[in-house]
């Protein structure tokens, strides 16, 4: 049987935590920020943890991460 692959552009935006959680980076942070309050930008720099159902999808995308 052949090695699975890993998906790259996954395994860029997802990093797994000591506990095993997967973060991953906000949204809404990439262009336009001068009209965004610096509360929402500085909520915005903390990752994020995934919900459980996405950690299913994303388990499959990084089959060696785990």
């Amino acid at each position: 049987m052949p090695k699975m692959k890993t998906n790259k552009s996954a395994a860029k935006r997802f990093k797994i935590t000591g506990t095993g959680k997967i973060k991953r980076r906000k949204a809404n942070r990439s262009h336009l920020n001068e009209e965004k309050p610096s509360k929402r930008k500085r909520r915005l720099r903390r990752p994020a943890i995934l919900s459980k159902e996405e950690v299913k999808r994303v388990k499959k995308l990084l089959p060696y991460a785990f």
